[in-house]
């Protein structure tokens, strides 16, 4: 798969992480619901910020950028909730999806370091990095809960 679309695909695993992180903040319940709310408030916004981030990257290469529900969820892995889930499974379910996050950033930082697209992939570096600490921090919840 070339650049473009495996930045495509970032961006749309990207946006439903940060949909569904959004919901969960709507929806969350619970002894810590403090705790989560915010903190998950603090994850979409910054999720929100790399949507853009990631589609200048698109646009850097001279493509067009998705920006509909329907191309989203054709590009995206990461699976649609309709559920509100316990506070836990919310955690469970964006541990998982920032594993997608994540793979899909290496697959584009990989194609953009082949393609020598320096700043493409400094900026993907800074993303991974930004996903390692969000999985931290999500993972760290579970053992309380």
């Amino acid at each position: 798969m070339d650049l473009v679309e495996l930045l495509k695909r970032v961006q749309a695993n990207t946006f439903a992480m940060y949909l569904k992180s959004h919901n969960f903040h709507w929806n969350v319940e619970g002894m810590f619901f403090a705790q989560f709310h915010d903190f998950f408030a603090n994850l979409y916004n910054e999720l929100f910020l790399a949507v853009d981030l990631i589609a200048e990257l698109i646009r850097t290469q001279d493509a067009y950028v998705p920006g509909s529900l329907s191309r989203f969820a054709e590009l995206s892995s990461v699976q649609d909730e309709n559920a509100v889930p316990s506070a836990r499974d919310m955690v469970m379910k964006l541990v998982a999806d920032n594993d997608i996050v994540r793979a899909s950033l290496y697959d584009a930082y990989n194609a953009a370091n082949a393609a020598n697209e320096q700043g493409v992939a400094n900026a993907l570096q800074d993303r991974i990095t930004a996903h390692d600490k969000h999985g931290w921090m999500l993972r760290s919840f579970l053992k309380q809960l």
